[in-house]
């Protein structure tokens, strides 16, 4: 008897969870695509002239992404005769007059306070030009690093989460979201990750510092500490050791360095940590000290407009990003700004420091990625993104910030 009613109940309980899945699977069906529900080719429009706002009229006085942005039947009948009934398939699929679906948004934006500020549509939304569908363009929505070049605490904006992101409790990058993260991070955090934008030096600390079992300093002498998380508990205080490099890492750290198999700026800043070692008594780290063997032969530095300027030319061509890895990045080393300066803001009056023809084309990628090589050397306040400046900017834009 009671098998019965094992049975009956399991069969009860079968049924339910059938039900279910055959309903959820209905409402599923029950919402297409923008694609299965009407017809559009950004790639036809744009071709044809069409700007942003003939058809996202509500963009520019939109204040919340939950707002109806995508255009109506009114803004088509613009340009199109929606009255014609022999040219509905034009864009509507025979037999589906669905309404466009505008996906939900958790993130707190305000379109009219950027369109007000200057900024173009294509300063965010990049690839409609290439695609028919918007949710097929590579880089629809703007990335993180995109809205950092304004949002960063320095040039426009502030970068607080909390003034786009309503939530931060479960606000984790996409790569962040793997097993083990903590012991695989290490291959994300490498010198061009943008880790800072979420965290400072103190959330690295929790792990990445030495504790009152050997010292807090975590100095260039500190390289035996620490390793992977290992918690241990000594007289009722509970320690976490956190090993980086290995006990003798000191003396093999220059073959990583060398070879860039480490990034060691993700965690150590050149002027602070590496002088401990690499410097002579009074002496500036960048001119005394320990220097490599390159940099002690004999014709290493030639000077002179016209010279070519040595083997340390050839290696710096070769290879600047080596070169800034001791040498400040900042642009202000007194080894390098030695020579290598502007001081009248007229090209060709100074050491060269180029290839022949290597703005063979003036649109280069310092327009529109920060992280750009030119910055090691170009970084004086005006040299950013859609601004004229001194210097740098100045030799195409000019001297006065618009």
């Amino acid at each position: 008897m009671k098998t019965k009613y094992l049975y009956i109940s399991m069969s009860l309980l079968l049924t339910v969870f059938i039900f279910i899945a055959a309903a959820g699977s209905n409402n599923n069906q029950s919402q297409p695509s923008n694609k299965e529900v009407i017809k559009f080719s950004h790639i036809l429009h744009i071709d044809n002239g069409t700007e942003c706002e003939s058809c996202h009229s509500n963009v520019l006085n939109a204040e919340s992404l939950n707002e109806r942005l995508l255009p109506s039947m009114e803004q088509c009948a613009a340009c199109h005769d929606v009255e014609d009934d022999n040219n509905c398939t034009q864009c509507h699929y025979d037999g589906v007059f669905e309404k466009v679906i505008q996906s939900k948004s958790e993130i707190l934006f305000n379109h009219k306070l950027h369109v007000t500020n200057n900024m173009k549509c294509t300063d965010c939304h990049q690839g409609l030009d290439k695609v028919n569908y918007s949710f097929e363009a590579a880089q629809l929505k703007p990335t993180m690093s995109k809205c950092y070049e304004c949002h960063n605490d320095q040039t426009v904006a502030t970068n607080n989460c909390e003034i786009c992101h309503a939530s931060t409790a479960e606000l984790i990058p996409e790569n962040h979201k793997v097993v083990n993260f903590n012991k695989k991070h290490k291959f994300i955090a490498e010198g061009n990750a943008e880790c800072q934008m979420c965290h400072d030096n103190n959330f690295c600390e929790s792990c990445h510092v030495s504790t009152v079992a050997i010292d807090e300093t975590n100095t260039a002498s500190d390289f035996y500490a620490p390793y992977s998380p290992h918690r241990f508990t000594d007289n009722a205080k509970q320690q976490q050791l956190s090993r980086v490099h290995e006990i003798n890492y000191r003396f093999t750290h220059g073959i990583d360095l060398k070879g860039k198999t480490s990034e060691c700026q993700t965690c150590h800043e050149t002027e602070t940590f590496c002088v401990e070692c690499h410097t002579g008594a009074n002496e500036d780290y960048a001119i005394g000290g320990v220097v490599p063997n390159s940099h002690t032969a004999p014709n290493f530095l030639t000077i002179g407009v016209g010279t070519g300027g040595g083997i340390h030319a050839t290696l710096a061509k070769r290879d600047i990003e080596r070169c800034a890895s001791c040498h400040d990045v900042e642009g202000a080393d007194p080894t390098c700004i030695t020579c290598h300066v502007d001081n009248d803001g007229v090209k060709g009056t100074n050491p060269s420091t180029h290839e022949k023809g290597f703005m063979k084309s003036i649109r280069g990628d310092w327009h529109d990625d920060f992280g750009s090589t030119c910055f090691n050397c170009h970084t004086d306040h005006f040299a950013l993104s859609r601004s004229a400046g001194n210097g740098f900017c100045g030799y195409c834009h000019g001297s006065n910030v618009n």
